[in-house]
């Protein structure tokens, strides 16, 4: 069989094309890669603020004169090294947006946290920062920290430290003075709340129960501008008690129920000192107590109930007749600490045995009014089934304690108590703690 002329030539002409074009492309130069883009104004001062945080950039650098005139240089170069003293070194920008333009939410990783906040640019001045707010710092789950570690990190602050973490009932994973009662501050409002669903579950009272507000203290809190004699629902005064630490909401429950039901309620759930708190304080008892005369106080630490009681009516006596002022209040609460043993007292263990003590015997609507706020990050919700929490602190004193359910549905506790009369407490360092214990594996 013969081949067509023609057809060779084309297999030819084709097969020198394809050499022609190998040829071409070995010595053609590779295409130039695109230019990086560059960083956008938001971009390149965020990235500042990880050096800053590091130490490795100055406040000059980086802030307008005005922002550096509302926080020196000196406080913003603190707070840089309390923030990687306690999370680690800040690793990068994980979040910016926008990405262009002059304000920006951002996230900022830590080796061991997670901060979150905002900052906004003065385009007339280079873009330098004239607004920067960490919103929050979220402790991250770190592999390798343990309960011994955490135990350690708790036994090295300054002044009075207590502690219990674990299943409702059950040994703890972590404790230290566990059986140490310690000032609360309005932590001890769990134990009005309880004495209120106990009421309820029994039924001598309803969640729904309207009373005229007839008492005032001072904030935290709303309704001590409420008018006189308004209408509120008992869940109403629990739920702002709990979730927002409402000061009149409080003493209106006190008001309700009567000091001696929660002081009888103490006595049920084990408190195993009920009559550091006889006679029940109200909250504004306790301001205006810490706001008298150091006479007047002095020896508070030394009377009997009946002592304290008269010392009680005296202040509450002159308070009615020129009440306390709120600048007098933060007035005596300015220098620090003071009077730290007026106030209300319960251990870890104690609070423990609340809790176990409301899960018998509170209406669950307790557990759903604990829930309001729980004071808890998205990775530690993640973490638990259900999260009840309540807080308390007063210069010199600091509480944070929770009521956790995991998720094969068995309770935990962790209560936190620290005291100091000699200075404040940093209350972030043992947010931050309780973050790590409340992200361990169980």
């Amino acid at each position: 069989m013969g081949i067509d002329p023609a057809f060779l030539r084309r297999q030819q002409e084709h097969c020198r094309a394809r050499i022609d074009q190998r040829k071409q492309q070995q010595i053609s130069p590779p295409p130039a890669p695109e230019a990086a883009a560059q960083p956008t104004p938001l971009e390149a001062r965020s990235r500042q603020v990880v050096e800053l945080l590091n130490g490795e950039a100055a406040p000059e650098e980086l802030f307008t004169a005005g922002f550096r005139a509302a926080i020196a240089d000196a406080q913003i170069r603190t707070l840089s090294a309390n923030l990687t003293a306690q999370f680690g070194r800040a690793l990068a920008v994980s979040l910016l947006l926008p990405r262009d333009g002059t304000r920006a939410a951002f996230e900022i990783r830590f080796e061991r946290g997670l901060a979150k906040g905002a900052l906004a640019l003065d385009p007339a001045d280079n873009n330098r920062i004239d607004e920067l707010r960490f919103t929050s710092v979220d402790w991250l789950a770190v592999a390798g920290d343990t309960p011994e570690a955490i135990a350690a990190d708790l036994a090295a602050l300054p002044g009075s430290v207590n502690a219990w973490f674990g299943p409702l009932g059950g040994a703890p994973l972590i404790s230290r003075n566990s059986d140490r009662p310690l000032a609360l501050g309005s932590a001890f409002k769990l134990f009005v709340l309880a004495a209120l669903a106990e009421d309820v579950k029994a039924g001598k009272r309803r969640w729904s129960n309207v009373v005229p507000l007839t008492q005032r203290s001072y904030p935290s809190g709303q309704l001590q501008d409420w008018p006189q004699g308004a209408p509120v629902t008992l869940h109403t005064l629990a739920s702002l008690m709990i979730s927002v630490s409402d000061n009149t909401a409080t003493d209106q429950l006190i008001a309700v129920l009567g000091p001696d039901r929660i002081i009888k309620l103490m006595k049920d759930s084990g408190h195993s000192d009920p009559a550091a708190n006889d006679p029940f304080l109200t909250t504004r008892e306790l301001f205006v107590l810490k706001a008298s005369e150091p006479g007047m106080i002095g020896t508070w630490s030394a009377q009997d109930k009946i002592e304290r009681q008269v010392t009680i009516a005296s202040v509450n006596a002159l308070d009615f007749i020129t009440p306390v002022s709120l600048d007098e209040v933060n007035a005596a609460f300015g220098n620090g600490p003071k009077a730290l043993e007026i106030e209300w007292f319960a251990s870890p263990a104690d609070l423990a045995r609340l809790l176990a003590h409301m899960r018998k015997t509170a209406d669950p609507e307790a557990f759903a009014i604990m829930a309001i706020n729980p004071s808890a990050t998205d990775a530690i919700k993640a973490n638990w089934r259900y999260i009840g929490f309540k807080g308390g602190s007063e210069p010199g004193v600091l509480n944070l304690t929770w009521l956790l359910t995991d998720k094969a549905g068995r309770d935990w506790v962790l209560t936190l108590g620290w005291n100091n009369p000699e200075a404040v407490v940093d209350e972030g360092k043992l947010e931050a703690i309780a973050q790590r214990i409340l992200l361990l594996p169980r």
